[in-house]
């Protein structure tokens, strides 16, 4: 579901019995879609806890346990001002001396 569906629904069938012949429409119900706040952020590594030689590649991925997308996801390094990056994964390709430090996903 998606918060346009949100509406007045109603059913409507063909009848043709003995009693009675035609188009007939229940009552109509209102139906309301509502989205659920990002809880559950998490962060996980390739390599497993982050340790990696120097020169090899690091990913780090951030999950989402709920939220109604669509989701929208920066990576921050904690001290650094300006978003390393945007989407669910940061990948650090050649990982060098200055790559070392606490890493952030933020999650909306």
């Amino acid at each position: 579901l998606q918060l346009h569906h949100s509406g007045r629904y109603r059913c409507r069938g063909w009848v043709d019995s003995e009693i009675s012949r035609g188009w007939k429409e229940s009552a109509p119900m209102t139906a309301t879609v509502h989205g659920v706040p990002v809880s559950g952020v998490s962060l996980s590594a390739q390599p497993p806890g982050g340790q990696v030689a120097l020169g090899d590649r690091l990913v780090l991925s951030c999950a989402v346990a709920v939220g109604t997308g669509p989701l929208s996801f920066t990576w921050h390094r904690v001290g650094s001002g300006a978003p390393l990056g945007t989407g669910p994964h940061l990948e650090l390709q050649h990982v060098g001396d200055n790559d070392s430090g606490h890493y952030q996903c933020r999650a909306s």
